[in-house]
């Protein structure tokens, strides 16, 4: 898939995950840091290439791209594994606390955000040709439907035709059916 189907297809599985699953307590500043964080969830697992949009956020990204994308032993393999989540699971579990302030932002919420946007984006993949080496190291690949020629071209005329507008509108859909649920959420932030 494209980035730009994997942003809104991570935003359609925040909004979802929100629904069914609403967070406690919500302020402007952790609800503005978890959607960065689904995004940048949505395209962490496809910073093993060097031209992943990430990089170019950082300070000498392109370098840094170049040098990091060896550390994830080639593209679809381990960022796109279960042990794979599981990494990014911990470390983030770790990281984020340290990193954010807890005074003004809830990590919990942030981290189950940007794990939203990581499994989408490996919900996403799975459905594209190449599908995913889910129990990497083990050298096979999973994907939905199981023949892989029934699967999709990534940014092929049925991604940009079909899929990212079927996702725009289940997004729209989705809201419209749950307008008062999400509306709950949201006054947890002028709470």
């Amino acid at each position: 898939m494209t980035a730009r189907t994997h942003d809104i297809f991570a935003l359609a599985s925040l909004v979802t995950v929100s629904v069914y699953y609403p967070p406690q307590h919500l302020n402007l500043a952790t609800l503005f840091a978890a959607m960065v964080a689904c995004v940048v969830g949505s395209l962490a697992p496809d910073m093993d290439q060097g031209t992943n949009r990430l990089w170019n956020l950082l300070p000498g990204g392109d370098f840094l791209g170049k040098i990091f994308r060896r550390l994830f032993l080639g593209h679809r393999s381990l960022s796109h594994s279960l042990l794979g989540i599981y990494i990014f699971y911990q470390g983030l579990s770790w990281l984020l606390p340290k990193f954010l302030n807890a005074v003004y932002i809830d990590s919990r919420v942030v981290l189950a955000a940007v794990m939203t946007g990581i499994i989408s984006h490996l919900v996403a993949d799975g459905l594209t040709e190449e599908g995913l080496p889910l129990l990497f190291p083990f050298n096979f690949k999973i994907g939905f439907p199981p023949v892989s020629s029934w699967r999709i071209k990534t940014g092929h005329w049925f991604e940009k035709f079909v899929v990212f507008p079927g996702i725009l509108i289940y997004l729209f859909y989705f809201i419209s059916t749950h307008q008062t649920r999400l509306v709950q959420i949201l006054r947890l932030v002028t709470n």
